[in-house]
């Protein structure tokens, strides 16, 4: 009994001896107190000071600056009155010696001056030299011997110090000694890889460990390789911390962090403006609290899973607040945080503010350790918070309750301390002042460089450029609206190019912000031209035969209907593929771009490069119109002049239209001469010796013409006849007419001359009636009419159609605008006709049409697609009668 006694009695020593230590050194007590009481403020409140009404019928009692709310909740202390009383420290004594303490008693009564602030004492005990350990401490209760202990606060003071990794077990380490130089105020730190811990078995000749308590411990020994490094001040760098190192945009490594003084005026009300830039998904990105533990009342923002999660506890549970994006890697990121009390919300990159609420009816946090950035600090305790790791990436900007933070070391700055920082290169374009609106873009190396806008240029964007025909160098692009809907069935697109590189996005529209869902994407991959498209069921490619000849004018054609997508370039042979899936619509409501984009992230991961197209662009005529590269782009960085004839301005006031290495003038409207006459224009065509082989290809496209008059192409293949002969068909035709009426298409049923046609014969037709476009067919029960009456077709212009018959039921679509249904009367669903397929017109068109049609369309049938999948070979009909190659 006599080790007890012994340190009974010297457990009695330390607590006078803080007595003693506590009165000279008056200290903040610690614990800020709340209480709710029901009622309303007003004369029968006990509230000393102040006095605030809650929900819920409930209200709480605060006190003016300079006093402190004490623990009944309604009383006021002086702040420099609140030295914590040593009555309760001479009453627990007292009780020690005369043994009415038990021993759990007295492991809490120690456990409650470890966490006393500013406390520090040693207890000095007799000391066994042969058990005594460097790195274990053991009590051997057999022969009453006791290490010596020294006990201390566990608080870091205003020293702010690294705390370095530790762990909870006895620890056999094999690790060298640290034994780097790192200065007067760097931290020589032991890393060891990951995994190179294991679990050894002791020998039994291997003496046991036990902890303070006479229990045995798990030994472990550490194995493997360590690196040492130099954990440098904030201020130093270098691998000894040997180098001044000047932080105005901080990065944080993971393990480090910046120290702030603790949070003022903020126990009710913060409001946070923060400016990061990931590089990993989790980290604590801010912290700040009432203790070092992280027991009492805190505030944390972290990066958990990519996501931001703002935690706060007021005394009485933690509330948390989690953003429903993830934040953007290796990109600036903007955060609002706001509290209130019991409420606060957060703002992730301008997207809609997330709410959330504390728990309890506390609603005062105190905030007395210092305010932590990038990293947890010298906190501890945080099993708390789902992430102990430091953030990793950038911060330029902190603004707490209007209060600008400067991360420089006071008094160049607000730092109080902090360690594994470093200057962030991502923010080099401070140093560079990008002028008429363009933006800074950091490179790989120490330098920076402005993406200019459209129509200046220079290094720092300051030379005004008179741009005609645009070129890209790489990191360049235009923005267009997107295609949206106007695509949906169907899409025409040609791109006249003079490409400098291998590799570079041309064209490119998606569905989703984050590379998901449909897109189109026309790129150059090792030469070649590829032509990729997702429906949303998976991607198609396709791929030019030969490779394009770089530095050369080459005009590339795409056509799509549904899933059947074909690519033409120059004079080479067409490529055709059908994409997989059912779907058949192409919805792009993103941005359209051209040469590049602003991020690669925003490229389909199905293409083939990500990189930006090198070289200029000349003209883009998409679903038949032709577009305005400059006039019509939204927008556009780094965007110059290829150097073309038109930037002399050769035509005047007349708009000078680039065709490859010449140009032609077009007058304005309303524009006085002299603007040039049309015999006066550089000939649309290309130099003569190219003429004949440009005529042949396009003769070769084989688009078929017809006069109206006995002028048709028909078609009895068993391919084309089981998609027009059934319970469904889709059609999708391109077409230009300058005839008013006239028939498209027809399918119906053989009759003798000299017999009556039967009225509910079925057929189905297609064709213009007074400008308009109509669908009339019959499936054996009666005959139905659907008018397109919103555009009128005859204006020798290209327009694409589509019509649906599905069982009954059918639609119409023009250029896709708005559609018209209508319904069969009866109750037979399926069309059953005998006379093939006819294109144009038909022999004998009256008496065939039953006297629906007199005549034939006048004008040019580009493309004929059935059921999404199925082209109809315009070039090889069965039987072609009075049909010419059409004119472009």
């Amino acid at each position: 009994m006599a080790g007890p006694r012994v340190c009974r009695f010297f457990v009695i020593l330390g607590y006078l001896s803080l007595v003693l230590v506590l009165a000279q050194n008056p200290v903040e007590d610690k614990t800020t107190f709340e209480a709710a009481f029901q009622g309303r403020c007003g004369h029968g409140s006990p509230c000393e000071q102040l006095c605030y009404e809650l929900h819920d019928g409930m209200y709480e009692c605060d006190c003016r600056d300079g006093y402190i709310l004490h623990k009944n909740g309604y009383s006021c202390a002086e702040l420099n009155s609140t030295s914590p009383s040593t009555s309760e420290l001479g009453e627990l004594v007292d009780e020690i010696e005369s043994g009415e303490v038990n021993a759990a008693d007295d492991e809490d009564a120690v456990e409650d001056i470890l966490y006393m602030r500013g406390a520090t004492f040693t207890i000095h005990l007799d000391t066994s030299a042969e058990n005594s350990s460097r790195n274990a401490t053991k009590i051997n209760e057999e022969n009453g011997a006791a290490d010596r202990v020294e006990l201390r606060a566990t608080s870091q003071g205003p020293n702010l110090e690294q705390k370095l990794p530790s762990t909870m077990e006895s620890i056999v380490s094999t690790e060298p000694a640290c034994s780097l130089d790192c200065g007067p105020a760097g931290n020589c730190y032991i890393e060891q890889s990951r995994g190179d811990e294991v679990d050894v078995v002791i020998e039994e000749d291997d003496e046991g460990a036990m902890d303070l308590e006479g229990n045995s411990v798990n030994l472990r020994r550490r194995q493997g390789t360590f690196r040492q490094r130099c954990q440098c001040p904030l201020g130093r760098g270098g691998d000894r911390c040997q180098l001044e190192a000047e932080v105005r945009s901080p990065r944080f490594t993971g393990s480090g962090w910046l120290a702030f003084p603790a949070l003022r005026a903020a126990y009710k009300h913060v409001q946070l403006e923060l400016e990061f830039r990931p590089e990993a998904w989790d980290g604590v990105l801010l912290l700040a609290g009432e203790r070092d533990d992280l027991q009492g009342d805190f505030m944390a923002l972290i990066l958990h899973h990519g996501f931001i999660e703002f935690r706060f506890d007021c005394g009485s549970g933690v509330g948390t607040v989690r953003s429903t994006e993830t934040v953007r890697l290796n990109e600036w990121n903007t955060l609002s945080v706001y509290r209130h009390r019991w409420d606060a919300w957060i703002q992730l990159n301008q997207e809609k503010r997330v709410e959330g609420r504390s728990k309890g009816l506390f609603s005062r946090i105190t905030f007395r350790e210092p305010l932590f950035v990038g990293g947890p600090g010298n906190t501890t305790g945080l099993e708390r918070l789902p992430v102990r790791t430091g953030f990793k990436g950038c911060i330029r900007h902190l603004e707490a309750n209007e209060h600008h933070y400067r991360f420089p070391l006071a008094p160049q700055g607000d730092a109080a301390n902090g360690f594994d920082v470093e200057e962030c290169t991502a923010d080099r374009c401070s140093k560079v002042p990008c002028s008429h609106g363009g933006k800074c873009l950091t490179t790989g190396g120490d330098t920076a460089v402005c993406l200019c806008p459209l129509g200046y240029t220079g290094d720092l964007c300051e030379t005004r450029v008179d741009l005609q025909v645009p070129s890209f160098n790489g990191s360049s692009y235009l923005r267009y609206p997107g295609l949206a809907d106007t695509s949906l069935s169907w899409l025409e697109l040609s791109v006249t190019l003079k490409p400098t590189a291998q590799d570079g996005v041309i064209l490119y529209n998606g569905h989703h912000s984050d590379a998901t869902g449909d897109f189109i994407a026309l790129y150059l991959s090792s030469g070649h031209v590829q032509f990729t498209f997702d429906l949303g069921t998976g991607p198609a490619t396709l791929r030019s035969e030969n490779p394009v000849r770089l530095g050369e004018w080459v005009e590339v054609r795409v056509s799509r209907t549904g899933r059947l997508a074909s690519l033409e370039v120059e004079d080479g042979p067409a490529q055709e593929i059908l994409a997989p899936g059912a779907f058949t619509q192409l919805s792009l409501p993103l941005n359209l771009y051209l040469g590049g984009a602003p991020s690669s992230d925003m490229y389909s991961p199905k293409m083939k490069t990500t990189a930006s197209f090198v070289g200029c662009i000349q003209t883009i005529v998409l679903n038949n119109r032709e577009v305005g590269i400059l006039a019509e782009a939204l927008g556009g960085v780094n965007v110059g002049n290829c150097g073309h004839a038109c930037e002399a301005r050769p035509c005047g006031d007349a708009e000078c239209r680039p065709l490859r290495e010449r140009f032609t003038c077009r007058c304005r409207p309303g524009v006085p001469h002299p603007c040039p006459a049309p015999d006066d224009y550089t000939p649309l065509v290309p130099p003569p010796a190219k003429t004949s082989a440009l005529t042949s290809v396009r003769y070769e496209r084989a688009v078929p013409s017809f006069t109206g008059s006995e002028s048709y192409l028909h078609y009895n293949d068993a391919d084309t006849m089981k998609r027009i002969i059934s319970y469904r068909v889709d059609i999708n035709m391109r077409f230009r007419a300058s005839s008013s009426s006239g028939l498209l298409l027809w399918s119906g049923r053989q009759s003798d001359p000299q017999e009556q046609r039967d009225e509910n014969d079925d057929f189905l037709a297609l064709g213009l009636d007074h400008g308009y476009l109509t669908l009339a067919y019959n499936l054996g029960s009666g005959e139905a009419v659907l008018r397109y009456n919103i555009t009128r077709l005859d204006d020798d212009l290209w327009h694409r159609i589509r019509a649906v018959r599905n069982e009954q039921w059918a639609s119409l679509v023009v250029d896709s605008g708005t559609g018209v249904s209508a319904s069969s009367p009866g109750q037979l669903r399926q069309l059953n006709t005998d006379t093939g397929l006819y294109v144009g017109g038909a022999p004998d068109i009256v008496r065939t049409t039953g006297g629906r049609y007199a005549k034939g369309i006048v004008g040019c049938i580009s493309d004929l697609v059935l059921d999404s999948d199925f082209s109809v070979a315009l070039s090889s009909p069965a039987q072609a009668t009075n049909t010419h190659s059409c004119i472009p």
